[in-house]
């Protein structure tokens, strides 16, 4: 059965089992490989992307529960127009190894389209699931921070 979803603005016409998982549908079927394969069982946030703007972990969506607009890293932004987050992520080096960070810039655009001044109880709250090996998680904040300053425009 074929199944339409808007991914990144655009529609893409999908023909796999309705079970597949959304994870795999993004980077087998549709090619948008920056959503990454971490654990399969939504415990550490590599693969979050948006489903109508809410923070979901895509290796635990099935392609049939998929309603509405997703969005994935690709569609925040491109290496020659990023969003200020991810400008944030470049100017504080958040990225050591890179794995998890599309995963956490995800799950932390959803907490600044929420809230543009997050104490870092709330950043740790909103990130609490998204996993680093590489423990960049104090750059993780200022990057959060940064990107929530220039958004409210100070």
């Amino acid at each position: 059965m074929t199944t339409t979803l808007s991914i990144n603005g655009t529609p893409h016409q999908i023909d796999l089992p309705d079970d597949v998982p959304l994870l795999w549908v993004l980077r087998d079927a549709v090619g948008l490989t920056g959503t990454k394969f971490g654990c399969g069982v939504a415990a550490c946030g590599a693969c979050t992307v948006h489903i109508n703007g809410e923070a979901v972990r895509s290796c635990q969506v099935a392609l049939s529960d998929v309603e509405g607009d997703v969005t994935t890293i690709e569609g925040l932004g491109t290496p020659d127009d990023m969003s200020i987050l991810q400008k944030a992520w470049v100017k504080h080096q958040v990225a050591q190894c890179g794995y998890c960070q599309s995963g956490q810039i995800m799950q932390a655009a959803e907490l600044l389209a929420e809230n543009t001044n997050p104490t870092d109880a709330d950043i740790d709250e909103s990130m609490n699931g998204n996993l680093c090996r590489c423990g960049t998680y104090n750059r993780i904040r200022d990057a959060i921070k940064s990107a929530a300053t220039e958004m409210r425009g100070a």
